[in-house]
């Protein structure tokens, strides 16, 4: 019994493994290096947090 529950576990891991490399290269692909490397939100933030003395 718990060498299947094991094997199931094992089976989910891969998957999600899998899954997650396909991501990459899925996103990789479909967007620009620029794009996402860029923090527009923290960008956002700076401006906001500029205090004037």
């Amino acid at each position: 019994m718990w060498i299947i529950i094991a094997n199931i576990g094992w089976a989910v891991s891969a998957a999600l493994a899998a899954w997650m490399v396909y991501d990459w290269f899925q996103t990789d692909s479909s967007y620009a290096e620029e794009t996402l490397t860029s923090s527009r939100e923290g960008e956002i933030e700076a401006v906001q947090e500029k205090h004037k003395v």
